[in-house]
């Protein structure tokens, strides 16, 4: 399989309490039926999980462990990340590479923070990025209410065109995991 998953942030901090992204119920039903898709597909699943010296996502605290209602496999794998690029300092490319991995789906919490860097970076890298539109979400910040953050990176990410591969963005419903 040339095209691989990457759920990230998707973790009990940011996804209850205080901190919880809107729509959370429903883009984690929409993440679980694309995984569920790249599973049955033999896609490579890359569950990448943030850390950070405090609450809510210390690591190995509560708030660090993956969301309740996450479906996962025993053949996902797992990537700790402590920046907002699933990339930096992490093993995330050797491990596209050794899987001879040529495309990503990506989804995941926050829109405006890691799903945006990576998606950039995947994008310099030379991956193009089908990006779950349904499939990821943040929170209100003061300016943007969290539904328009969301639509600005789908509609932001989709037209950049400097990296030459493109990020493609496609409701839940219609991904697809092919060769």
């Amino acid at each position: 399989m040339t095209t691989a998953l990457l759920i990230i942030d998707v973790q009990q901090g940011l996804c209850t309490g205080a901190h919880a992204a809107f729509d959370v119920a429903g883009v984690l039903a929409r993440i679980n039926h694309v995984a569920a898709l790249a599973r049955g597909a033999g896609a490579p699943v890359v569950l990448i999980q943030h850390e950070a010296p405090e609450d809510p996502l210390r690591y190995g605290s509560a708030g660090w462990q993956l969301a309740e209602g996450l479906e996962v496999a025993e053949s996902d794998r797992r990537l700790r990340k402590t920046a907002t690029d699933a990339f930096h300092r992490t093993e995330l490319q050797a491990v596209l590479q050794a899987g001879g991995v040529i495309a990503l789906v990506i989804c995941g919490l926050h829109s405006e923070f890691c799903v945006d860097t990576t998606t950039r970076r995947a994008l310099a890298l030379g991956y193009p990025v089908t990006l779950v539109a349904d499939g990821h979400s943040t929170v209100d910040n003061g300016v943007l209410t969290a539904a328009q953050i969301t639509a600005h990176h789908n509609a932001t990410l989709s037209n950049i065109t400097s990296f030459g591969v493109r990020a493609t963005a496609v409701p839940a419903g219609a991904v697809r995991f092919g060769g």
